[in-house]
């Protein structure tokens, strides 16, 4: 396989995420009870063989540094990294912050040039999205077709298509047309394609005719310093694809697994909950390519008489008497009382267990749900005090509140406690 450097970009402000990502970067938002969802990516090209790894951030990067830096390190001798490249004034670049895409990784160039074995091509990942992909697949199409550029695109409906990037590919797979976020079916028309050319490249096309960029690009070194260094553009999907596709060989990679971009709350709900079902379409338990993350030391999850299905538990939980837990996520060092029940619900855990001198106070409200308390289509970030007999449902079915006391926030319809709150005994959520 030829040289590969990988480099992930870490998005936004993610205002749409909000306010998961008050205070945590899009990549850094927990997932599935124990990952976050830098270690997607980043696990991927591991499973692929890249192992030269740049992850590209601006806001809010705390906890994904601190994260990247407790998870991955490789040993000396094979020249592996998971390297953090922060947004930082420099001489060639300026004070300004990324403006795109592109931007961000025309930034960073000097960090690939510098790398003492050069890389043949530049892979370029989102650092927000749930799939598992063999790199070395796309690799493959890549060399084989002699492409200067490759995209990997999924088959997606018309009413998917509004909200991503669409190609036109002719009957050799090469890009002829791209069009960012198109909204009118007559826009949709001009880079449609026929179910049946999907379907004849061995992707079951269901009825979907729209081939949809998934934000995977891998690019020939030489041409991604050419057109980064030669032009001002500052987005791929937007400037770079439809200006390259006239003058560059550019190749699509069919992919026809699971893919999801986690970049609203609902999406970051749904998904979640769809892990813990009979049929979860993405598994994390898949031994030929593992999903890695930080190790911790905890121990094993302990459930007293309660009643819990489809759902998933991490470690170090402490389930109490009576409870009920129903197609839920249920993160670290969760602490749930007795005879509470939770459903259709995402509750993140603690960073921390209370100590012994803490639950002794006379006003504490100890980390976790207190007993009696009811958590029905929502999500509690992480280290929240819930106290004995609250309720947090959205009975009222209002798409966007916040508490007068800020604790919660309803976006798409779905509360959220915020990160730290505390919510005493009683407490109900009123919108």
């Amino acid at each position: 396989m030829p040289s590969v450097v990988s480099l992930v970009l870490g998005g936004g402000r993610g205002t749409r995420l909000s306010p998961l990502t008050g205070i945590r970067s899009k990549p850094a938002v927990p997932l599935a009870g124990k990952y976050r969802l830098i270690d997607i990516p980043i696990s991927n090209c591991i499973n692929s063989g890249i192992n030269r790894i740049f992850v590209v951030t601006q806001f809010m990067s705390a906890s994904l540094h601190q994260h990247i830096r407790r998870t991955y390190t490789f040993d000396q001798f094979t020249g592996g990294f998971v390297e953090m490249l922060a947004a930082q004034e420099t001489p060639d670049a300026g004070a300004d912050w990324y403006e795109g895409t592109a931007d961000a990784v025309r930034k960073n160039l000097r960090y690939i040039r510098s790398l003492p074995e050069s890389a043949d091509l530049v892979l370029i990942l989102s650092g927000d999205q749930l799939y598992r992909m063999d790199f070395r697949e796309m690799i493959e199409t890549h060399l084989q077709s002699k492409a200067d550029v490759s995209i990997a695109a999924i088959p997606v409906t018309r009413n998917d298509a509004k909200s991503l990037g669409v190609m036109r590919v002719d009957d050799e797979g090469k890009v002829v047309g791209f069009l960012e976020k198109p909204q009118s079916d007559e826009e949709i028309d001009l880079v449609r394609m026929p179910p049946e050319w999907i379907d004849a490249h061995g992707v079951q096309s269901l009825g979907r005719d729209c081939l949809a960029s998934m934000g995977i690009y891998l690019f020939n070194r030489e041409t991604l310093f050419e057109v980064l260094d030669k032009t001002e553009y500052t987005d791929f999907g937007k400037e770079v694809f439809p200006a390259a596709i006239r003058a560059r060989k550019v190749k699509v990679h069919l992919f026809d697994g699971y893919w999801e971009d986690i970049g609203t709350i609902r999406s970051f709900y749904e998904a979640n909950l769809s892990l813990a079902g009979d049929h979860p379409p993405f598994d994390f338990s898949a031994p030929e390519a593992p999903v890695y993350t930080r190790a911790r030391f905890l121990p094993p999850t302990r459930i007293a008489d309660a009643k819990i299905h489809n759902s998933l538990l991490a470690d170090g939980c402490r389930i109490g008497k009576g409870t009920v837990i129903e197609n839920s996520v249920i993160g670290l060092r969760c602490n749930v009382g007795e005879n509470v029940t939770i459903k259709n619900s995402i509750v993140m855990g603690a960073d921390f267990f209370d100590t012994k001198e803490a639950e002794q106070g006379a006003d504490h409200v100890s980390l976790g749900i207190g007993a009696g308390s009811l958590i029905n289509g929502a999500i509690v970030d992480k280290n929240c005090r819930i106290g004995d007999g609250v309720r947090i449902e959205n009975s009222t079915g209002h798409e966007d509140f916040q508490s007068p006391d800020g604790a919660v926030i309803i976006r798409d319809g779905i509360p959220i406690v915020v990160k730290d709150s505390t919510l005493p005994e009683g407490w109900t959520l009123k919108p």
